[in-house]
């Protein structure tokens, strides 16, 4: 109150009150741009508030989470790879040594197969070169044992003329093989060329002769005693 309106109040006269009455402002009426910007939902506060301290360390330690998680689940990457291409190799390289150790064995098996043809060969063309008088039957029947096929079956036919024909002249003959290789062969035939020196004695000539010979043998490995046989055998030179 003003001091003219104490003084009226103190002589008794009553003292007018005004009423005023606000009109509601309207929307956007009045407003400062301040009370504009103020004039934020708040949500959009929230967004366009400036982070705290907390909020900036939630976030920091999220980044953190989501950096460690990657590098862990590269991590649980990285050894799973290694181990697979670990797997790999080493099946790869069981594979290459399965295959060298079957190759290395097919190998030693047809090695050992031409030794033996070989053996035969030279065995069956030194008894049939080495033959006497004083033993023809014994030395015919080393042949027979050793051959099989069709030279087995001719020698059988021809054994009595060639038996006949040693102890007539009394021939005396011993052989000796100076070399053999292998032409051709398998696990279970080959054909060998033998080289033979022989020294034949006869009533014809005591002092006894030289002969060479070579000789082209076919040996067939038997299915059943697992023994190479000379089927095949013929003069070449």
């Amino acid at each position: 109150m003003s001091a003219r309106t104490r003084l009226k109040a103190a002589a008794g006269d009553p003292v007018r009150r005004r009423t005023v009455v606000r009109r509601p402002l309207r929307q956007g009426e009045g407003e400062s741009p301040a009370e504009e910007r103020d004039a934020k939902t708040p949500a959009e506060k929230l967004a366009t508030e400036a982070p705290t301290e907390t909020s900036t360390r939630t976030s920091t330690e999220a980044a953190r989470r989501g950096a460690a998680g990657g590098r862990t689940r590269r991590a649980f990457r990285g050894p799973r790879l290694v181990v697979t291409c670990l797997a790999i190799a080493l099946a790869a390289a069981v594979a290459a040594a399965g295959f060298a150790g079957y190759g290395w064995y097919a190998q030693q098996r047809l090695d050992e197969a031409h030794q033996q043809a070989l053996a035969a060969a030279r065995q069956t063309t030194v008894n049939f070169v080495s033959v006497s008088a004083a033993t023809v039957d014994r030395d015919l029947k080393r042949v027979t044992d050793g051959a099989t096929g069709d030279f087995k079956d001719e020698f059988t036919r021809g054994a009595p003329q060639v038996r006949a024909a040693v102890v007539e002249n009394k021939v005396e003959s011993r052989g000796s093989v100076l070399r053999a290789a292998l032409v051709s062969g398998d696990n279970d035939s080959a054909v060998v060329l033998v080289a033979v020196d022989a020294t034949v004695k006869n009533v014809k000539a005591p002092q006894g002769r030289l002969s060479h010979y070579r000789i082209q043998v076919n040996v067939t490995k038997d299915a059943k005693s697992g023994q190479w046989l000379v089927s095949k055998l013929q003069f070449v030179g």
